[in-house]
């Protein structure tokens, strides 16, 4: 009596990996501080993609957890749970000797309080110089790069000067190019223009821009300025521990030739298919703990719970 071979069904195709191409992946990301007997959840489950080369803007109101995450991807801090990369790093998963090399070489960090960045009795050149040398790059090397930052920020001729020396802005400046002394991929700014008036802001933020078009740095800017934050053709908002929505901007050009921006707003659905529905529209339509979902043929409907 002959047998037949038993055979198996394939398995399902796996699916690709979230944000496999991506230069930062936060996946389900989740922050919680103990105070005492109190937890307080920073992130919920944050999701969020950076490619290479963007330039993004993360707004938010007062403890939404914007800072929180970027103190995470700066590998100030420690995420919870969750996965969070950048680059090849994975920010779990890192020891005490990793997270020396992270911060040295892979990601530069700007704080939003001026005198913090830099060194009271330091000039501009040597506080740029002080990552470098820390980092083992030789004399002459160091010199010269700490000259083609300061240059490229416009800020040469502070070479020379301290903190004390120098206004609002131009510390704000030096301190971006502190921040890209050893070559980073990624600069993280925190506020940057959070002390700053506006025509010091635009030139901070025009810096910033700078960096990233000549430099090809990746730049992610935590702001509350809507003014900096809609000069990014990304910005994203978030609400309550995860991103909410996200704004994306192009320039288009008319008939005429003329041309002009077109901002564009989207919920932002996470990896368990949560949408965040603004206030305002849950306030105009009463929306309340039960919403009743419809598929239609080409959109989703939601539907106040009327029973």
């Amino acid at each position: 009596m002959s047998t037949q071979p038993l055979t198996l069904p394939e398995p399902p195709p796996r699916a690709p990996e979230f944000g496999r191409e991506s230069l930062i992946v936060c996946e389900s990301l989740v922050r919680i501080y103990q105070t005492g007997s109190i937890e307080v959840q920073a992130l919920q489950g944050l999701d969020l993609l950076v490619e290479d080369g963007e330039m993004v803007a993360v707004v938010g109101a007062s403890g939404s957890g914007k800072s929180t995450l970027l103190a995470i991807l700066a590998g100030i801090d420690a995420p919870t749970a969750g996965r969070a990369r950048v680059g090849e790093w994975d920010l779990l998963a890192m020891s005490r000797t990793d997270r020396v090399r992270y911060r040295r070489h892979t990601v530069g960090f700007v704080r939003q309080q001026t005198a913090s960045n830099l060194v009271p009795y330091l000039t501009a050149a040597q506080v740029v110089d002080l990552p470098m040398a820390a980092a083992g790059v030789g004399r002459r090397a160091r010199r010269a790069r700490a000259a083609e930052l300061l240059e490229a920020l416009g800020v040469a001729d502070c070479a020379d000067r301290r903190p004390a020396q120098m206004s609002g802005g131009q510390q704000q400046r030096v301190a971006i190019a502190v921040a890209l002394a050893n070559q980073p991929r990624v600069l993280f700014a925190d506020e940057p223009t959070g002390e700053l008036d506006t025509t010091t802001s635009g030139q901070v933020f025009e810096a910033l821009r700078h960096v990233n078009r000549e430099f090809g740095v990746t730049v992610v800017v935590v702001t509350h300025d809507p003014e900096v934050s809609g000069q990014v053709e990304r910005t994203v908002a978030i609400r309550d521990g995860r991103t909410s929505s996200e704004v994306l901007r192009r320039t288009a050009t008319a008939e005429n030739g003329d041309t002009h921006v077109i901002a564009e707003e989207y919920a932002v659905m996470d990896r368990a298919g949560r949408v965040q529905v603004p206030r305002e529209y849950r306030e105009a339509l009463e929306l309340t703990r039960r919403v009743r979902l419809a598929l239609e043929a080409d959109h989703v409907a939601i539907h106040p719970d009327r029973s």
